[in-house]
Formats: C-alpha cells, structure tokens, sequence
C-alpha cells in the first residue's frame, strides 16, 4: 500500500524548473528523508505536498485521494501535517497554546457556543488542554507546560512545532530540517523523536542537512538535484551510489 504518490510533478517560477519530472511515492509506517544540494528543490517539494504552492503539472494523491493543490487546511484534514524550516512559533503566546493551535480543525468553532463557553466547549477545550500536556510530555517539554513560548530556548521550540503538528493528529508528518541549528545533544533528542514518532505509526518524512541524523533514521532516501531525482534507495544504497557521491556527498560523504 502507498499513502503518499507523487507523478510527474513539475513547477516552475519564472520559467526556472523548481521541480521537474518528479515521480516516487512512500510506504506507510515509514521514515523517508529528501536529501540533496542547496536549491535541490527539497523545501519546495514540501510547499508542493502541502498546498502552499500549485504545481505546474503532475499529480499527487495521499491515501488514495487526489489531493493536488488543495489548499492546506483540507489537506490538514487528510492527515498531513508539517513543520517549517524556519521556526513558526507564536512567541506571543503560552507554549500550550501554541500546541492547542493544532486543535483547532476539532474544536467547536461556532460564534455562539464559543461566546457564551457552553458546557460542551469547556469540556472539550480542557480535553484538549489535557491531550496538549501529553503531546508535550512526548516531545519532552513537560516542564515547560506553563511557560511562554517566548521563554523557551531554540531547541525546545523545534520541539514544541512538532507537538503543535502532532495535534494535527497526522497520518503523515513533514519535518523541513527538523535538526537545522541544535547541538550534538539536542540533534540526538530529536534522532530518538522521530523515531518515536515513528512507532506511533505515523510516516514521517524529513528534509535534512545533518547526514549522521539521516543515516541513523531512515528507511527510505530520496535524492534530489535541480528538481530532479537523482537516486533514491535505502541509505546504503544511497551512500554507494557514484551519481550521489560525485552530485552531493563528496568523497567523504559516505562516512559523514
């Protein structure tokens, strides 16, 4: 079964190919990373999947539907769930609002239920409240429970998104280098919740520079070069094959 198909995907900005004949799909239950050069096209194949962008031909179905360029909230819907490269924190709000946001397409929304806090939307929201501590407690921030988003430290907030994207309850969850600026040990926390997140069944699929953090997590790699794929395979095959190497790796990649 594949819950992810991409085929024949194609964009362009300017008449420049972002992403050009892009065709893989990926199994459920999975970690598959999107490796590749600066300007490979990875956080664009990303906005693709997601509904920020329209492609300029091709196709994508998720879990059998055909989910081409709709619009992120339905595609939230569907189940899938990402995180940004650059970091999309409400640093005006608590860190368990923060996570709450990612609630909110099961919360009752309606004007009057919510004005007058109906018996209903207060036993639902202090649910939530509750699920959003466990969600907390996951990603390891239950201290930080009570603290203002503004308070935390930069590794603790590439964290608190992925709670806030796990309240998605997502069948698939995209992580735009999820390790970009953290240390050896905050790298290696991460390493363990990914594939925590993992062995809750939900497929996750990362873009990353950090090629230990790749090695150590994947199941599948996908290859990327001017919107091309290069190569995809598992790791090992991705490490020997000579068009990786020469395209991205280097000569040392293999033991990066």
């Amino acid at each position: 079964m594949t819950l992810l198909r991409v085929e024949d995907l194609h964009k362009t900005f300017g008449g420049v190919g972002a992403i050009q004949d892009l065709t893989f799909s990926i199994n459920p239950g999975t970690i598959h990373s999107i490796i590749g050069p600066n300007g490979a096209g990875k956080t664009t194949l990303f906005n693709l999947i997601t509904g920020l962008y329209e492609p300029t031909r091709g196709r994508i179905h998720f879990n059998d539907a055909d989910i081409t360029g709709q619009p992120p909230h339905v595609l939230a819907r569907h189940g899938l769930s990402r995180t940004f490269q650059n970091l999309q924190i409400f640093l005006n709000m608590s860190a368990m609002d923060n996570v709450m946001v990612g609630y909110h397409l099961r919360c009752d929304g309606r004007f009057l239920p919510s004005l007058f806090r109906f018996p209903s939307v207060v036993r639902k929201d202090a649910e939530y409240r509750e699920r959003a501590a466990a969600l907390m407690a996951f990603v390891g921030l239950e201290d930080y429970v009570a603290a203002d988003a503004s308070a935390m430290p930069y590794g603790a907030l590439k964290r608190l998104e992925i709670a806030r994207a796990l309240a998605v309850q997502p069948k698939m969850l995209l992580l735009d280098e999820p390790a970009a600026g953290l240390n050896p040990s905050e790298t290696l926390a991460i390493d363990g919740l990914i594939q925590k997140v993992a062995g809750r069944g939900v497929t996750v699929v990362l873009v990353e520079h950090d090629m230990r953090l790749v090695w150590a997590v994947s199941d599948h790699i996908l290859v990327l070069d001017h919107g091309r794929k290069l190569a995809e395979g598992t790791g090992p095959e991705v490490r020997s094959n000579p068009d990786v190497v020469a395209a991205y790796l280097g000569e040392g990649g293999r033991d990066r």
